[in-house]
């Protein structure tokens, strides 16, 4: 049976000074999906490690005056690091070229309305993205982040899925039936930046 997942996470941010996201983040978030696959616990360490950013339930941006408002808090991050701590590991996702020019679809769409979500108005939704880059079998997905600059908290607040009850995100990234991924990023008018992975069981980009 194919199926299909949609999942995206907002970032509510009370200040927005930040430097612009590097060239190179969405194969720096295929690599740090990669080490959360396949060593969990390292990633349970991270998010630790995280919590000491935190007042109330927002957190303090590295490197900056600006705070972040989460919905849940503290308690989402200690759920997140006994998932963690019972997750095996599994395999990690090869890079797809196809997939990536899908998600760069949405990308660029977004960048210029500050719109969100998965579907979009020129780009299609994700079904639509995928199949205009490839052939995929199996299953796919998608994951949507907005907000972090760097690769490691954005693949973090996937994990956390902070105010996503059920878990959406960090069921895909650790989803073992996924074989390959691909991810663009760009910036966001609303919430500074966003980065946008497809997942497929198999791929065949075009």
């Amino acid at each position: 049976m194919k199926t299909i997942f949609r999942i995206c996470i907002l970032w509510l941010l009370m200040a927005t000074s930040a430097e612009a996201a590097p060239a190179d983040l969405p194969r720096r978030m295929l690599a740090e999906t990669n080490i959360a696959r396949t060593n969990p616990g390292r990633y349970a360490g991270y998010i630790k490690e995280f919590k000491g950013r935190f007042v109330g339930k927002a957190y303090r941006m590295p490197g900056s005056a600006a705070m972040v408002l989460t919905s849940e808090g503290v308690p989402a991050l200690d759920e997140a690091i006994k998932f963690l701590s019972r997750q095996r590991p599994v395999p990690e996702l090869s890079w797809s070229p196809g997939l990536a020019k899908a998600a760069a679809d949405l990308v660029r769409e977004q960048s210029s309305t500050g719109d969100t979500g998965h579907d979009g108005e020129s780009s299609g939704d994700l079904r639509e993205r995928i199949e205009r880059h490839g052939t995929w079998t199996g299953g796919i997905a998608e994951n949507i982040g907005y907000g972090p600059d760097t690769a490691r908290l954005m693949v973090m607040e996937l994990i956390i899925d902070d105010g996503v009850q059920d878990r959406g995100h960090r069921k895909n990234i650790f989803n073992s039936s996924y074989r390959t991924a691909g991810a663009a990023c760009g910036p966001h008018p609303r919430y500074r930046n966003m980065c946008v992975m497809e997942f497929a069981v198999g791929y065949k980009s075009r």
